[in-house]
């Protein structure tokens, strides 16, 4: 008896050693295991199975394997867990237990699975079960999460989101804002539908009363949309109108039709809306334009109420003291040719507030009769300090010419739009766009207009002065008829379709807006008997009255052009958004040529401060008249 306790104490001694040398050894084998990277589990040395180990007798040992391992990586599984948590988005608290929960549920089953699969003897590669968000496909998770308390503008409480990192479903409802009109736009989507629905159906024999009502619905989405262009105006009860079209859209897609008809029915729809696209861009086109052409209300109500104004005190004598200076050949004449009371008022504003001596200016505004009592009015009331203004009725003129009935009505300085390549002709470039200037019909009537002046600088009224002007008066124009600025970047070789072969190609073409005449070396030359006789030749052929005009004025200046620096006038004021501010600092007078004049509220607003600091707005009749708005 002593001597098999004594064996069996041997074997159990010899055993512990045995589990101490494993001991060891494992201790040895697991730094080595993490440095080559395996420290996610060891593969089993036997590719049939493995060698159980007995709990009873290495269990100190596991522990202290776990326990090692757990030391071991804590590092390193923290800063994989703040990665994790950096990158993952932010869920609410009850979708991310809903998630952990999950992963426990899916972890718990699999570590079940893996201990049979141990206790059958089965192999297993040991790895490490990472917590997988729930996919909508696994039944065996513990179901879907419904996100809809972080949900904006009226989601669907029905609509799931698959929770994966980056969804888009879960971003739109975070995301989701409340469509403006969204009912109009509904409607006008299901009536789109119907359209495309109801040839099809309508071609079934046993289908006539879903046609009916397609039909109908259809009729009555048409005539709610006629008369409603946003949710405001829909009348009482649509839900249940879009709610019925629904329903027959539905069954509709119910029966089998061709989709060939479909698709030719949605492309005739296409068709229609394109056509109806490009008939609201033309349309746009035409009231731009007809906006830019227009005389704004608030202007249009302070001529009237100057004119009956006017009317009122008739005893009023506007031209009393300084009639004298009209016809004074010393003194500094400029002429305007307008309809526009502020704009012809902004011009002799800012010319005189910059003059250094104004008791030498006289401005000749010369207008029609439906604006001449507004103008005279306006002018009497409002003083430029020592400066005369004298406003003509230009139909009213008496002149020697026999067919003064074609040429004394008032026509403004001619603006003409063109488009062009640049001048290398490169193909990527985009258009360029430029407004040419020039004299209209009435300005060739200056030597006869004012027969005992010699020299007067001609100011369109879209223009603002910033420097004292006198210095044209001393410019010697060598003999020149029109002092103005060129504008090279066209060149009149790029008007040919306009101009034809008459001039030198490399020839720059001339902006009115700020010119200097000598009406004396006009005279010389009849400059105006030229035109007449340019307009009638150029008439027999072809062209618009516009491409007459043009060609007719720069014929008649041709060679007689005497080119101004630069610094004097700066135009592009009126359609181009990219002038610079320093160069508008430096400029003496800003040319709003183009469609956006600065008294329009399509007028650029960067540009219109320069023009708006020289009207009178203390007036009465521009607050009378909503002017200032």
């Amino acid at each position: 008896m002593k001597g098999g306790i004594s064996v069996t104490a041997k074997r159990r001694w010899s055993g512990l050693v045995i589990g101490v040398l494993l001991l060891v050894i494992l201790s040895m084998l697991v730094p080595l295991a993490f440095l080559l990277g395996l420290h996610n589990g060891f593969h089993s040395p036997n590719p049939n199975g493995y060698v159980p180990v007995h709990p009873t007798s290495v269990s100190n040992g596991i522990r202290v394997r776990e326990q090692y391992k757990i030391n071991a990586s804590e590092s390193e599984n923290n800063h994989i867990n703040d990665i994790v948590e950096f990158l993952a988005p932010k869920f609410p608290k009850n979708v991310v237990k809903n998630l952990t929960n999950g992963a426990n549920n899916e972890t718990t089953g699999r570590n079940a699975t893996h201990d049979n699969q141990h206790k059958k003897g089965m192999p297993v590669s040991p790895h490490v079960v990472l917590p997988r968000l729930p996919n909508m496909s696994n039944t065996g998770i513990a179901g879907t999460v419904k996100v809809t308390e972080y949900i904006k503008g009226g989601t669907d409480e029905n609509e799931n989101c698959e929770l994966k990192f980056g969804s888009y479903c879960l971003w739109r409802k975070e995301h989701r804002e409340d469509m403006k009109d969204s009912m109009v736009k509904k409607l006008k989507d299901q009536l789109f539908v119907a359209r495309a629905y109801y040839p099809s159906i309508a071609k079934l024999p046993s289908q006539n009363k879903l046609t009916r009502d397609m039909k109908q619905n259809i009729q009555e989405l048409e005539r709610v949309l006629s008369e409603s262009a946003t949710d405001v105006d829909l009348p009482p009860g649509i839900a249940k109108k879009l709610q019925k079209m629904e329903a027959t859209i539905a069954r509709a897609k119910s029966f089998p039709v061709e989709c060939n008809n479909v698709d030719k029915k949605l492309r005739q729809i296409f068709d229609m809306t394109e056509d109806e696209a490009n008939f609201h861009m033309k349309q746009s086109a035409f009231l731009y334009q007809l906006a830019v052409q227009t005389m704004p209300k608030s202007f249009h109500c302070l001529s009237m109420r100057l004119t009956v104004e006017c009317f009122k005190s008739p005893s009023v004598d506007m031209e009393h003291s300084q009639a004298d200076k009209y016809s004074d050949p010393i003194l500094h004449h400029y002429v305007i040719f307008s309809n526009n009371v502020l704009a012809s008022s902004v011009v002799i504003n800012s010319t005189v507030i910059h003059a250094r001596e104004s008791k030498n200016l006289v401005f000749h505004v010369l207008t029609d009769g439906q604006n001449y009592f507004a103008m005279k009015l306006w002018f009497f009331r409002n003083t430029f300090k020592e400066a005369a203004v004298r406003v003509l009725n230009i139909e009213q003129l008496n002149l020697k010419y026999r067919d003064k009935a074609t040429l004394l009505h008032l026509s403004l300085p001619v603006e003409f739009r063109v488009a062009f390549h640049g001048v290398d002709n490169n193909p990527t470039t985009h258009d360029r766009t430029q407004y040419i200037s020039i004299f209209s019909h009435a300005q060739y009537l200056l030597p006869e207009i004012f027969p005992s002046l010699k020299k007067v600088v001609v100011l369109d009224d879209d223009v603002v002065v910033q420097k004292d002007l006198s210095a044209l008066w001393n410019l010697n124009m060598g003999g020149k008829v029109n002092g103005a600025v060129q504008l090279c970047s066209v060149r009149l070789g790029q008007l040919k379709n306009y101009l034809g072969d008459s001039f030198e190609k490399n020839s720059c073409a001339w902006m009115s807006g700020l010119n200097i005449i000598d009406l004396v070396r006009w005279r010389e030359l009849d400059l105006t008997e030229t035109y007449r006789r340019l307009v009638r030749q150029v008439s027999l052929g072809e062209g618009s009255t516009e491409a007459t005009a043009l060609h007719a004025s720069l014929l008649t200046f041709q060679d007689q052009i005497y080119a101004l620096d630069g610094a004097w006038a700066l135009s592009g004021l009126g359609h181009d958004y990219g002038v610079d501010i320093q160069a508008i600092k430096k400029a003496a007078v800003l040319h709003y040529n183009g469609n956006m004049k600065p008294w329009l509220e399509l007028g650029i607003p960067r540009y219109r401060l320069y023009w708006k600091k020289f009207l009178n707005q203390e007036d009465r009749f521009l607050s009378e008249c909503n002017v200032n708005s």
